[in-house]
């Protein structure tokens, strides 16, 4: 059976199809994203903008043509921090099951902190050592400690780069004055995750999702397809200090720049090292998978438990 999977972000709309039944592992159809940038000119204000909403309509209506060129025979689609903080998330949904006749489930972020741990294990044999999960999306940031086999502790928080982007309106370049700001505002926002974090000590971070993925493609453009990549901590402080140091120009030239993330990628950044920091982190490994995959992960088990 084909599934195709729906992960609608804050920043892209991310559509993975896969085949299932066929071997032990599922096949892998198609991998795209479309850009939509939900969050702009609206998420301070809890709502989706009108053009954002018509961008997302659009960005589905493109998916729609790979998952019947694909004969996808189930979706699954999952709504994470933008829709379902928007005060017309409901909207959008019905929206989309009208014209589409998709169902979208709006999940908390408990749930999608969930599906990225099912998602990231698959790629990374954490073993019994506790890793820290970060997930650094448009609307939210979900960080979760974990091991292969338990989740110890997990929350998500409204500090998506989008959010940031919209609430801090930051210079280009970023000025250090407004660096100091934004880790404040991490700092008083984040005391709860601080003292997990003092109890269960995680010393190795795992990176998954959009910034990440440019954080890998800016430092080593040609990886191979490794579901996983080490990210040597001396390199990514390098990359810091050269997007920091960038005007948006320079990003959009840089190697490997996503150009979808040339505005929040010095924030994801500042947050990234933020995190670093407080917990002076060892090692860094960016996953290529996260919450679509975990989402597989879940219907082949449903499937094996029903069979």
């Amino acid at each position: 059976m084909r599934h195709a999977i729906l992960d609608l972000g804050t920043n892209t709309f991310n559509l993975l199809i896969v085949e299932t039944g066929c071997c032990e592992n599922p096949k892998v159809i198609l991998s795209r994203k479309e850009p939509v940038k939900l969050g702009e000119g609206g998420i301070t204000e809890g709502r989706i903008s009108d053009a954002a909403f018509s961008r997302g309509i659009a960005a589905l209506e493109n998916h729609m043509k790979y998952i019947t060129g694909n004969r996808a025979e189930v979706v699954h689609a999952y709504a994470t921090s933008a829709i379902r903080s928007a005060s017309n998330g409901l909207e959008f949904v019905t929206t989309v099951y009208r014209k589409f006749n998709i169902g979208i489930q709006i999940i908390s972020g408990d749930r999608e902190a969930d599906l990225i741990y099912l998602g990231v294990k698959q790629a990374v044999d954490m073993g019994v050592r506790k890793h820290l999960i970060l997930d650094i999306g448009g609307g939210s940031n979900e960080l979760i400690i974990a091991d292969s086999n338990n989740i110890y502790w997990k929350k998500s928080y409204p500090l998506g780069m989008a959010r940031m982007l919209e609430k801090f309106k930051p210079s280009d370049p970023i000025t250090p004055e407004e660096v100091i700001s934004l880790e404040k505002h991490f700092s008083s926002s984040m005391s709860c995750f601080i003292e997990a974090a003092a109890e269960h000590t995680p010393e190795i971070l795992i990176g998954s999702s959009g910034s990440f993925d440019t954080f890998r493609a800016l430092l080593m453009p040609a990886t191979g397809s490794s579901p996983f990549y080490h990210i040597d901590p001396a390199g990514f402080g390098k990359l810091l200090d050269r997007l920091l140091k960038s005007d948006a120009r320079e990003r959009m030239s840089m190697e490997g720049m996503d150009p979808m993330r040339v505005e929040m990628i010095v924030i994801a950044a500042i947050f990234v090292n933020f995190i670093i920091r407080s917990l002076d982190i060892k090692q860094l490994i960016q996953s290529n998978y996260a919450l679509k995959e975990g989402a597989v992960n879940e219907i082949l088990n449903h499937q094996i438990l029903q069979a």
